[in-house]
């Protein structure tokens, strides 16, 4: 059976299981006696067991189970938790993330057995006598059973199950419909499903031959009851009547397809063959359960009934919707925007009050559909930074110094493609810190610092903006070393070296293949990273900021914006071209005449109180002709990267407007100067432009 429709559920809850794994073995190592956490690591690795059991994942439930032996016998209390134990745990969190992510790439679970770790698993057991503290689950005495299974007489017991379900007792609403079904030259099959006796979870197999069959059929009846299935009331089979179009032998192939299921029995049934009952029973039409919902712990008593049923389902909560769609539905409210826009544009149209109103109706209605569906992709980047103590752990441990990961404003919101894509920069920055940063042992007790350095991850929300600060109490960055390194490379040489600022210096770090480490390791001196950063937080839109000071530490600050698909701009002409600024990168707007304008070092710059600012002529660098026209008083669109400004020279102001960003697509991608575009409300494109490329 194809389980593709299946994986994307599993893969999402995969993940989620095995990050809640991650933080609760980090809590667990800090305080072994906390029942309710070794409770909850529990529960959760019998979940997983459940999932990968559901969908055929064998080894990844083998992995999970005998986890499930070790965590049971720290419940009882036959072994103990130490940091040999909390190691091999985490290699099976390991060992799992490695199973999803080959489901994720090959649809499969892969060939790799992890034989050492379970090896290290028995281990643990056998050296403390705990060689039976398996769970007594189904689970446990799965190979046992299945034994048994193979060695039964299959013919008897088709005999056995054909004799019981021989014949069928029906409500006359669901005699009724088999005549119908006759009439209307439609098959009836009763078809009786015999599971493997090792089944761990009837339930969720019962739920995929329901799915199967609803696929191509109607099941109007099921014996046991649809209710009693769900909650596994039943034993190793089942009857249902389907009535198809399809034949007997399509339904057979494909169901006997299906993981765990021993044999299908499938016969044409007549209205003569059943008999009718009084009573009308409320059988269920559909298996509406979730699969890879937890199930039922039968040997923790602490643990309630997680097993979802129909008549304790809670809804209204959440929802996961695929990303794709929430693209799809923005897109739509982009083009509500550009037909506003478009509106209010046109002149021929007689602008009279109720034409005014309508607009200013239409505008608000907009507005809010916008900031809805804005809300609607919104994460709280926790989904990013839950990743990181866990990754310190095995960092602190690698380097051989204690490092402290604080963090905070975890429910700080961001778009889910920038969400998407801040994982890996955030990763650089805290492996620099942690390795370059925060110094050795012996060199923090030189200075007098404490023993275990601080590493400080923050988000919060400025305006249109959210910052992430990485921020350490380590050594800062060495200036010096940095401007050797850099005219050692032939980035600078020594007379203008002497000119830089401390701003200039430390750029030099965002270089590519731009490193001051020695030495080669696992986490730096290979010069991948800080370049990695900047490229992919301008692509963006954001920008990076760094502060140091010797001997207090260094922060690096990240700008992202909220969204990468609406945005408030200033629109400009240069010349006969229309172009928009994003309105949170513009400092101000000022008048200046020509001859203010002076020349310095070959960079044209004026003077903004007190403060040098270069002017950058946008006409030039985009090779838009210059216009005719001669103004005593020129324009120029002070920007902002980071606390630097630039000066843009523009010909004309259009006006602040909400546009809609539109990717230029492939071919065009690779244009830095160019962000993107937008369509006016003339129609017309205006370009996007890249304040980040275009400042200095």
């Amino acid at each position: 059976m194809d389980m593709s429709q299946y994986l994307e559920i599993f893969i999402e809850e995969s993940k989620e299981h095995l990050q809640g794994l991650n933080q609760s073995l980090l809590q667990l190592e800090k305080n072994p006696q906390d029942v309710p956490i070794l409770n909850e690591i529990f529960r959760v690795a019998h979940t997983l067991k459940g999932m990968a059991g559901t969908m055929g994942f064998n080894k990844m439930a083998k992995l999970t189970h005998d986890m499930e032996n070790v965590l049971h016998a720290l419940r009882n209390n036959e072994i103990k938790v130490n940091t040999n134990l909390v190691d091999l745990l985490f290699r099976c969190l390991d060992a799992l993330e490695n199973y999803v992510n080959e489901v994720v790439t090959k649809g499969t679970e892969g060939n790799e057995e992890y034989s050492d770790i379970i090896k290290g698993l028995d281990a643990i057991l056998n050296k403390n006598d705990a060689k039976d503290a398996a769970v007594p689950d189904a689970a446990a005495n799965t190979s046992n059973i299945a034994n048994a299974a193979n060695t039964a007489n299959t013919q008897d017991e088709k005999t056995e199950i054909e004799h019981i379900t021989s014949k069928f007792k029906m409500n006359q609403y669901e005699h009724n419909l088999i005549n119908k079904a006759a009439d209307m030259s439609l098959n009836v099959f009763k078809i009786i499903v015999v599971l493997n006796k090792g089944c761990v979870l009837k339930s969720a197999r019962a739920f995929i031959i329901f799915q199967t069959l609803e696929r191509h059929g109607e099941i109007i009846k099921s014996e046991p009851r649809v209710e009693d299935i769900e909650d596994e009331k039943f034993d190793f089979e089942f009857t249902v009547v389907v009535i198809s179009k399809r034949d007997a032998e399509s339904f057979h192939k494909e169901l006997m397809a299906i993981s765990e299921v021993d044999d299908v029995i499938i016969s044409t049934l007549h209205s003569n063959e059943v008999e009718t009952v009084d009573e009308i029973k409320s059988d269920a039409q559909e298996v509406k359960t979730e699969v890879l919902h937890e199930e039922n712990n039968t040997e923790a008593e602490e643990h309630q009934k997680t097993q979802v049923s129909k008549s304790n389902i809670k809804t209204g909560k959440t929802v996961r919707v695929d990303i794709d769609r929430l693209d799809v539905l923005m897109n739509l409210v982009s083009e509500l925007i550009i037909i506003k826009t478009r509106l209010e544009g046109l002149e021929e149209i007689e602008r009279n009050q109720n034409y005014n109103e309508v607009i200013e109706y239409f505008e608000r209605v907009t507005t809010s559909l916008h900031d809805a569906v804005m809300k609607v992709r919104m994460v709280p980047i926790e989904t990013v930074f839950n990743r990181f103590p866990r990754m310190f752990r095995d960092i602190s441990r690698n380097l051989n110094k204690e490092i402290i990961l604080n963090m905070s404003g975890e429910d700080t919101e961001l778009d889910r493609t920038v969400i998407d894509e801040i994982g890996d920069p955030l990763i650089h920055l805290l492996r620099n810190s942690a390795d370059h940063g925060i110094e050795s042992l012996d060199k923090r007790r030189e200075v007098g610092k404490p023993d275990a350095g601080q590493i400080n991850l923050r988000a919060y929300q400025d305006g249109n903006n959210v910052v992430i600060e990485v921020e350490d109490d380590g050594s800062g960055i060495d200036l010096e070393k940095v401007k050797k390194k850099a005219i050692d490379r032939g980035f600078v040489n020594k007379d203008a070296a002497k000119n830089l600022s401390q701003k200039d210096i430390i750029d030099f770090l965002f270089k590519p293949s731009f490193s001051t480490s020695e030495t080669i390791t696992d986490l730096s001196g290979r010069g991948v990273g800080l370049d990695v950063v900047k490229t992919k937080i301008e692509a963006l839109g954001g920008m990076v900021e760094v502060d140091t000071e010797a001997g207090r530490g260094s922060k690096f600050i990240i700008r992202l914006p909220l969204t990468l698909a609406i945005i408030q701009a200033l629109l400009v002409q240069i010349n006969t071209e229309k172009y928009a600024l994003p309105l949170n990168t513009i400092r101000e707007i000022i008048k200046i005449k020509p001859e203010d304008i002076k020349q310095v070092q070959k960079q044209e710059i004026i003077l903004l109180r007190n403060t040098i600012v270069p002017i950058i002529r946008i006409g030039e660098r985009l090779d838009v002709p210059p216009s005719d026209k001669e103004s005593k008083l020129l324009t120029v669109v002070v920007v902002k990267k980071g606390e630097k400004l630039s000066g843009f020279l523009v010909d004309n102001l259009i006006g602040q407007h909400e546009i809609v960003i539109k990717s230029l697509g492939k071919l065009l991608s690779g244009i830095k100067t160019i962000a993107g575009a937008t369509i006016l409300g003339d129609g017309n494109v205006a370009l996007i432009l890249d304040v980040n490329s275009l400042a200095v």
